[in-house]
């Protein structure tokens, strides 16, 4: 970690809401509302969310599952992530979001009236938009977490 944190502190709230209160408080604002307000099908939104952290290497963004109504995807999920082009365990959207978070963060200039056709076939306009802001979020937050060196002292609950 590169940011000195005082003794006693946990270290995400120190930065994310002490450090810089004014950023770091509404920052987490927005990456808690992507969690909270998401109309995406979990499987997707956990595509789109494993890739980032895939592309991030963010330890903790790669040991996260988000859950829904008690639901979590199947522990080979992570693996189908990184094969999302050949797996059997994908739907077209699942495929798409995997596909999506991936070009989103390593080639945003190709996303070309291809693509774009693809993904309009199996989402609505509200649906891209929302993705989009997910998959922006999770590629700022969990390459900030990582830069800093934070992704190696978060605890995920229950650990």
């Amino acid at each position: 970690m590169i940011i000195d944190i005082p003794e006693g502190k946990d270290p995400i709230g120190y930065v994310w809401g002490e450090m810089v209160p004014g950023i770091g408080v509404a920052a987490a604002a927005f990456s808690l509302s992507v969690y909270e307000h998401s109309t995406l099908g979990l499987r997707e939104f956990e595509a789109a969310r494993l890739r980032i952290a895939q592309i991030n290497g963010c330890l903790f963004c790669q040991d996260w599952r988000t859950e829904r109504d008690g639901q979590k995807v199947e522990a080979e999920f992570a693996d189908a992530v990184t094969n999302w082009r050949t797996t059997d365990l994908f739907d077209e959207r699942a495929r798409l979001a995997a596909e999506y978070a991936e070009r989103y963060a390593t080639d945003h200039h190709g996303l070309d009236d291809e693509f774009w056709s693809r993904m309009f076939e199996h989402y609505s306009q509200p649906e891209v938009v929302e993705l989009s802001m997910s998959i922006g979020s999770w590629l700022a937050f969990g390459r900030l977490n990582r830069v800093l060196g934070l992704d190696a002292v978060c605890v995920l609950p229950g650990h």
